[in-house]
C-alpha cells in the first residue's frame, strides 16, 4: 500500500516529535544517577503507563485482535479467554509488591542484580545480569525485525527501512535523554497507540451494519464473549487455572526479576509509589487488552457482513489487513505510527536497562569510584549507541536469515 502524504506526514511528525521530546527531556544530566533512574522523582502514574508501554509490543498490538477474532490450530481462542492471563498478572503483581519491591529500596541500587550481590555475591550477579543482557538484546532485536514485517505488510516499505527508522529515531533520544526521556516517551506512546487502536474502534463501529447492538448479538451468538474457561485439560493454554497460575509466574519473573521493568520502580520516589505503579499498571493492561480484544470480536462480525476475497489462515495478518484496506487517510498514518509507538517504547527501555546492567554490574565495580561521575554518563551514552546497533543488527540478521529458510 502506497501511503498518502498526510499518512507519511502523520508518522514523520510523530517520529520527529518523540525524538526532539526525548531530547529535550535529557537536557542537563550530569550522574549516572539521573541518566539510569532520573533522580528518584518521577510521578507514580508515569511509571505505571511506562511498564504498560513497555510490555506492549507490536506483536501484542496486532496478535491480541487475532485471538479474539479466530481459533488457533489447538481450537482455542476465538473470544474473551485471554483476559484470564490478565488475572494471573495481577496476582503476580501484588505478590511483587509486597516481597520483591521493598527490597529494591533498601539502598540507592540502579539495578535489579545488585540485590543479588548482597545475598549471594559478585558472580551471582554478573551471571544474572550477564543473561539479562543476551536475552534482551536477542528478544528484542527479533522483536524490531517482526514490528518491520508488520510495516511491511501496511505500507510497502521494505524491512531495513523500518528497522533502521524505529532503531536510529530510538537511539536519538534514549541516548540523550536517559531513563526520563525513555518514561516520558512511553507515556505519549502509550497515548499514541491508544488512540490509534480506539480511531480503528470507531470505523469498525460505524461501518458495521446494524451498530453495535447487532454486532452483540451476532458475537454473542458465535460464543465470542466467553471469558472464563475453569476446564481443568492440561493440554489447553488459555484456561482460568492456567492463567492465574502462569500469568503470576511469568509476571513474577517479567516485572520482579527483570531489569526491564525493576529500573521503573527505580525511579520512582519511594517503595509504597513503586507499587502504586505497578499495581495500577495492572488495571491499565486489564483494559488495554479487553480493547484489543473487543477489536478482534468486532473484526470478526465486520468480515462476516464484509467477506475478504480470501479467507484468513493467519489471526496476526486480519488487523494490518483491515488498516490497509478500510481505514480512511489519515487514520492509516495515525495507526502506523502506533505500530511505531508500540515498538520504540520496548525498544527504548531495553537499550536504557542494558547500559545500567553494564555500567552498575561490570564497568563500575572493575573501574572503583576513583572516576568521576562525567566518565561514568558518557560511557553510559556509548553503551546505549552500542546496545542499539546490537539489536539493529540482531533484527537485519533475523532478516537475512528469514529469507534463507526454505
Amino acid at each position: 500500500m502506497r501511503l498518502h502524504a498526510l499518512d507519511l506526514a502523520i508518522i514523520a511528525a510523530y517520529l520527529v516529535g518523540t525524538t526532539l521530546l526525548g531530547m529535550w527531556l535529557g537536557r542537563g544530566q550530569r550522574t549516572t544517577s539521573e541518566y539510569f533512574v532520573s533522580g528518584r522523582n518521577l510521578p507514580w502514574w508515569a511509571i505505571a503507563l511506562s511498564i504498560v508501554a513497555t510490555e506492549t509490543s507490536t506483536v501484542t498490538f496486532i496478535s491480541v485482535p487475532g485471538y479474539a477474532y479466530m481459533k488457533d490450530a489447538g481450537g482455542e481462542g476465538g473470544d474473551l479467554t485471554f483476559l484470564q492471563l490478565v488475572c494471573g498478572y495481577l496476582i503476580g503483581r501484588l505478590i511483587i509488591s509486597v516481597l520483591f519491591i521493598p527490597l529494591y529500596f533498601r539502598g540507592e541500587l540502579l539495578t535489579a542484580y545488585q540485590v543479588l550481590a548482597h545475598r549471594f555475591g559478585e558472580r551471582a550477579r554478573r551471571a544474572a545480569s550477564g543473561l539479562f543482557l543476551l536475552t534482551r538484546s536477542l528478544a528484542d532485536g527479533f522483536r524490531l525485525f517482526a514490528t518491520a514485517i508488520v510495516l511491511a505488510a501496511v505500507t510497502e516499505w521494505s524491512d531495513p527501512t523500518s528497522i533502521l527508522l524505529i532503531g536510529v529515531a530510538t537511539i536519538l533520544y534514549t541516548y540523550v535523554g536517559g531513563q526520563r526521556a525513555v518514561i516520558w516517551t512511553d507515556v505519549v506512546q502509550f497515548g499514541v497507540y491508544m488512540v490509534g487502536a480506539l480511531a480503528a474502534l470507531n470505523v469498525l463501529l460505524a461501518r458495521l451494519p446494524g451498530g453495535w447492538e447487532a454486532a452483540w448479538a451476532m458475537a454473542e451468538a458465535q460464543g465470542k464473549w466467553r471469558v472464563f474457561d475453569f476446564t481443568w485439560d492440561l493440554t489447553r493454554s488459555y484456561t482460568f487455572w492456567s492463567g492465574i497460575i502462569g500469568g503470576a509466574f511469568l509476571t513474577m519473573a517479567t516485572h520482579g526479576t527483570d531489569q526491564l521493568i525493576v529500573q521503573r520502580y527505580l525511579a520512582s520516589r519511594t517503595a509504597r509509589q513503586a507499587a502504586a505503579a505497578l499495581l495500577v499498571s495492572a488495571l491499565i493492561v486489564l483494559l488495554q487488552f479487553f480493547l484489543f480484544l473487543l477489536l478482534g470480536v468486532l473484526l470478526f462480525v465486520f468480515y462476516a457482513h464484509f467477506p475478504p476475497p480470501m479467507p484468513f489462515t493467519k489471526s496476526d495478518r486480519i488487523f494490518p489487513y483491515f488498516i490497509v484496506h478500510e481505514l480512511p487517510v489519515g487514520l492509516v498514518g495515525l495507526v502506523v505510527a502506533a505500530i511505531f509507538a508500540a515498538a520504540m517504547s520496548t525498544l527504548s527501555s531495553s537499550l536504557n536497562s542494558s547500559a545500567a546492567a553494564v555500567v552498575t554490574d561490570f564497568y563500575r565495580p572493575i573501574r572503583g569510584e576513583s572516576l568521576s561521575e562525567a566518565h561514568y554518563l558518557r560511557v553510559a551514552r556509548r553503551l546505549t549507541l552500542g546496545w542499539g546497533i546490537v539489536q539493529i543488527s540482531v533484527a537485519l540478521v533475523a532478516r537475512a536469515l528469514s529469507q534463507r529458510v526454505v
